[in-house]
């Protein structure tokens, strides 16, 4: 019973760790505050609901291999099984903690399709943020870096 404990534990370690991750438009990165952004301006021509794949670092699998194999491990008492069922529980285990951390960080986002005010397009795929944008409003390009993000444009 402790080892199923310690497994509940681990995986949801690795759930939280990996949903403290943020793509929002409402978030902005350490690294981006104080820099100078270009803005552009334009008018949104649509919109249309998208999902961002989950991220496959690595830990998720590592951590659950880890933990399926030691369980695994310490499921018998005889040697040679306990070798065969660390293995087989590791493998396991790395296959869902590779689904768990890919599932844990899947984010619900948007495709923004802008036509600028010089006529060029540009589609932008950012997470849902506190602002609903519709087809017509009129949106600012904000771009820091290689980041682009959409935002209502301010009324004058």
């Amino acid at each position: 019973m402790k080892q199923w404990l310690k497994w509940i534990g681990i995986s949801a370690t690795v759930g939280l760790l990996g949903a403290c991750a943020s793509s929002s438009p409402d978030v902005i990165q350490r690294g981006d505050s104080q820099r100078l952004a270009q803005v552009q301006g334009g008018v949104v021509l649509s919109i249309r609901n998208v999902v961002v794949d989950g991220n496959q670092s690595g830990v998720g699998a590592a951590v659950g291999g880890v933990v399926g194999a030691i369980g695994g491990f310490s499921g018998s008492g005889v040697q040679r099984e306990a070798q065969v069922l660390g293995v087989l529980a590791g493998v396991a285990g790395a296959a869902a903690g590779n689904a768990i951390e890919r599932f844990s960080t899947k984010e619900e986002a948007v495709e923004i399709l802008v036509q600028l005010k010089n006529g060029d397009r540009r589609a932008i795929v950012q997470a849902k943020g506190g602002e609903q944008l519709v087809a017509g409003d009129p949106v600012v390009l904000v771009t820091t870096g290689s980041k682009v993000r959409v935002t209502k444009a301010p009324k004058n």
